[in-house]
């Protein structure tokens, strides 16, 4: 069965489908894209905090014609209270995972909604959140991926059923300050003053000179910066630099792209050779990504990289050369201008801290931090982790748009990506062929966010339908089978055809996915 979806002008990827309602609508207004991508974003900050929110962080690659996409990082930083050495003593050898306010940054979520409004923005801020905080405040029925864990959320008791209402009156005010008053009223606002005092609070690591300053607060942490990209496939592939995991994608796809890669993806050597594509990319990922890395060198090591691939057996990566949750949705609008967005809160609801005044739960994206002392990723005062956030955006020669795409994952974003792309552009896929397929994922360790621990010692997960695990297991894989399900994320792509046509697909993972337009 045909999975894609066309539309003639417009077109909103998301896992829910009131996030693709409101992005159709402001379209509809005469919106951008990056306008719809923002409004669904809103609406998805307010249904689906498991996934993403206000607490957490954004990337976005934004194709507004032709040539180089525009780059958004609005990841946060780390406050100025920052510690390591206090980790360090209290026994701490990785960052705390949970319940620990040093584990959150600053949250960039706000910042780069604004940054992409000042931008490309065509309608009012206000109106572009008006839909999200009419659910916040007036209630939204929690969706099959919300009600088992709603729990959890300030307000609620017990688990829900599907479809029952809630209500988050702390993010409508939340929403309704950033709309009204800009940054200063959601950073500076009732939103702020919480996250200052959680810093504060030594019952969650704060301490009483606190995690965070006014001013880690008032500096803007959404900056335009130069996207990364290779050749693959006969197209340009781009993304989000250092600090991103982007480049691990880049990567796999450039050993990839000199591969001799099977056309039909039922052939497990497809499997076989993108999976050790994808580890001869990522394993030395601990030691090369952290805020501001050049890459260049790294993905000038395809080649050698590549030499390390024997389609008969799984390699040894030690002896290679070695130089969450999310959620993600895609815009395209009817001048042509494509949105690739990611935002997240990292692992699930977080860090499982609520501001306590708006009940708007942080990220705990400060997992991503180093406590070697001297890493260049060290946890450490003003600065960005490493992220595991990896958006794309596809070019053709040309510098038209091809394709808008990304997926939630943690460790396993760029393996999923590395799939899709391959299935549409060396296989021929459409989006929902590419979309609905089985796939495979390194074993992401214990949390979803230490795939490269032991990466010798992953697995290869095989999603259930897929045609490929006793092969696998013959070239030397320890395969484990999973469910199909959001274990191997929820991506969503929308394509852009030379006719003018928009074709889309939004992942049946999420449940209640949508991918619509007009």
């Amino acid at each position: 069965m045909e999975f894609t979806r066309f539309a003639r002008f417009s077109m909103v990827c998301t896992i829910d489908h009131l996030a693709t309602s409101a992005g159709l609508t402001m379209l509809n207004r005469g919106g951008s894209a990056a306008d719809a991508a923002i409004a669904a974003n809103a609406v998805l900050a307010v249904t689906a905090p498991h996934a993403c929110g206000l607490g957490g962080d954004l990337f976005a690659l934004v194709h507004d014609g032709e040539g180089t996409p525009r780059t958004l990082n609005a990841s946060g930083r780390s406050g100025s209270g920052a510690d390591p050495d206090r980790l360090r003593a209290e026994g701490h050898e990785r960052m705390p995972f949970q319940h620990d306010i040093r584990s959150v940054t600053v949250p960039g979520c706000a910042d780069g909604w604004l940054a992409l409004h000042a931008r490309y923005g065509r309608l009012p801020l206000d109106e572009l959140l008006a839909p999200a905080i009419r659910y916040a405040d007036s209630g939204f029925p929690a969706s099959p991926l919300l009600a088992p864990a709603a729990a959890v959320l300030p307000g609620v008791d017990a688990p829900v059923a599907p479809g029952t209402p809630l209500r988050r009156p702390g993010v409508a005010r939340a929403l309704s300050a950033l709309g009204a008053d800009g940054r200063d009223g959601f950073y500076l606002g009732e939103f702020g003053a919480g996250l200052l005092a959680l810093g504060r609070d030594p019952a969650v690591g704060g301490t009483a000179a606190g995690e965070y300053s006014e001013g880690d607060l008032a500096r803007v942490n959404a900056d335009w910066v130069e996207p990364i990209a290779v050749r693959a496939f006969g197209h340009d592939v781009w993304t989000v630099p250092p600090n991103s995991q982007g480049y691990t994608l880049l990567l796999a796809l450039a050993i990839a792209d000199g591969l001799d890669l099977p056309r039909d993806p039922a052939d497990p050597l497809w499997a076989h050779l993108l999976a050790e594509a994808a580890r001869a990319a990522g394993h030395d990922r601990p030691d090369v990504l952290y805020d501001g890395a050049s890459v260049d060198e790294v993905l000038a090591s395809a080649g050698e990289r590549r030499e390390g691939v024997d389609p008969s057996r799984r390699a040894r990566l030690r002896d290679l050369i070695a130089p969450g949750d999310t959620t993600y949705l895609c815009a395209v609008d009817s001048g042509g201008m494509g949105v690739s967005l990611i935002q997240s809160n990292a692992a699930g609801f977080g860090s499982m801290l609520f501001e306590p005044a708006t009940g708007i739960n942080l990220h705990n994206r400060g997992l991503g931090f180093s406590l070697t002392q001297g890493h260049p990723a060290e946890y450490g005062p003003a600065r960005r982790p490493p992220h595991t956030l990896a958006p794309a955006l596809v070019t053709r020669p040309d510098g038209s748009l091809r394709a808008v795409l990304g997926t939630m994952g943690g460790d396993s974003q760029p393996q999923i990506l590395l799939q899709v792309i391959a299935r549409l552009l060396a296989s021929g896929q459409t989006p929902g062929e590419a979309i609905r397929a089985p796939r495979w994922r390194l074993g992401p360790g214990d949390n979803g966010f230490d795939a490269w621990v032991d990466p010798d010692g992953a697995t290869l997960d095989v999603e259930d339908g897929a045609p490929w695990a006793s092969d696998l297991r013959e070239r030397g894989h320890d395969v484990r089978h999973l469910p199909y399900g959001g274990s191997f994320g929820h991506a969503h792509l929308i394509e852009s055809r030379p006719d003018g046509t928009l074709a889309g697909a939004a992942d049946p993972r999420a449940v209640i996915s949508s991918a619509a337009g007009y």
